[in-house]
């Protein structure tokens, strides 16, 4: 019997790469954006170190006619106010009387003995506290939510203070914890409707125009209609339309972030990365990274905001649309 040795043509063995080694250009893209951050927080660190503005008073001692406002500061009644009295960002004092309201955003409202409150008491942000013997009129209401007093405060007494965030070390925690959890929601999400994602990328990058413009339109449609149907409708018919944009705007958010986070990182592979020219965590990581950096930029975020929500809902309305749009 004659044995026949055949012998096939195998391509060349490719060397093992150590997991160390394949791990290497994730690590090296975690640190690159950990520097940058720290960079960024170093200039605009004089922006955490502004020293606070001095308290200041309203003081009204007599009869007052109007309504009294505080912006940015307290309001302290002794005499008498006859319609209402309101602070933004500071606190409302009354010792005297106030035949109207009593309202303080980011504050709290302070009666003490012998005053008297004609009106409700709103506070946002901050507690109401009445003394004994202070007077309420009879069916008067207290409406009252005791949460994010001093960032309220802030924001009432310096509202460019949101368009120019405050870089410190919680802030800087935050925004990793940001792109930790979307990078983990962009990572279910493309796991298990991959092939939505990927028409959906693909979408965007033949007819981004196109998907903005709708998204435009859809975004000023929804709000019209919503506030329209808010002004006019019953009591359950607003709650019941209230909440469905409400899911449709969180639906939309996140269906269309995750697919602009894979075509930014997309994007950025092709054009600059050398690592993980295949890898789908990769392009999420770098989308992710890209957009939370951006969102972060003091003064621009909330047109960029603005623009990923545009983009989300025109990606959401058009998700059943082939990419050559001929359904259109």
């Amino acid at each position: 019997m004659v044995t026949t040795h055949v012998q096939a043509n195998l391509p060349t063995p490719v060397p093992h790469i150590p997991v160390t080694l394949r791990k290497f250009g994730i690590t090296r893209l975690f640190a690159l954006f950990v520097w940058l951050l720290v960079l960024m927080s170093a200039v605009y660190a004089q922006t955490s170190s502004t020293p606070t503005a001095e308290e200041k008073v309203v003081l009204v001692n007599e009869v007052t006619d109007s309504t009294v406002f505080g912006v940015g500061s307290s309001v302290r009644v002794t005499g008498t106010v006859k319609q209402g009295a309101m602070s933004f960002g500071g606190d409302v004092i009354v010792e005297g009387v106030v035949e109207g309201d009593v309202a303080a955003i980011g504050g709290n409202v302070i009666q003490r003995a012998g005053s008297r409150i004609g009106g409700d008491v709103i506070v946002l942000g901050g507690t109401y506290h009445a003394e004994a013997s202070a007077q309420r009129t009879e069916g008067a209401q207290t409406i009252m939510y005791a949460g994010y007093q001093q960032e309220l405060r802030d924001l009432m007494r310096d509202p460019t203070g949101l368009l120019s965030p405050r870089w410190s070390p919680t802030f800087l925690g935050t925004r990793l914890l940001v792109v930790l959890f979307w990078f983990i929601v962009s990572l279910a999400l493309t796991a298990v409707m991959p092939g939505t994602v990927s028409r959906g990328v693909a979408r965007l990058q033949l007819t981004s125009l196109r998907v903005a413009t709708i998204g435009l339109i859809g975004v000023v449609v929804l709000f019209a209609s919503v506030a329209l149907t808010l002004w006019i409708m019953p009591e359950p018919i607003r709650v019941l339309v209230g909440l469905l944009a409400l899911l449709l705007l969180i639906v939309a958010s996140v269906f269309g972030r995750v697919i602009l986070y894979a075509a930014t990182g997309r994007w950025l592979q092709r054009k600059y990365v050398t690592f993980g020219k295949n890898s789908e965590a990769v392009a999420l990581l770098l989308g992710t990274s890209f957009w939370v950096v951006l969102t972060s930029l003091p003064y621009v975020w909330p047109f960029l905001a603005m623009a990923i929500l545009i983009i989300s809902i025109g990606l959401a309305l058009t998700a059943r649309y082939r990419v050559g749009w001929k359904s259109v």
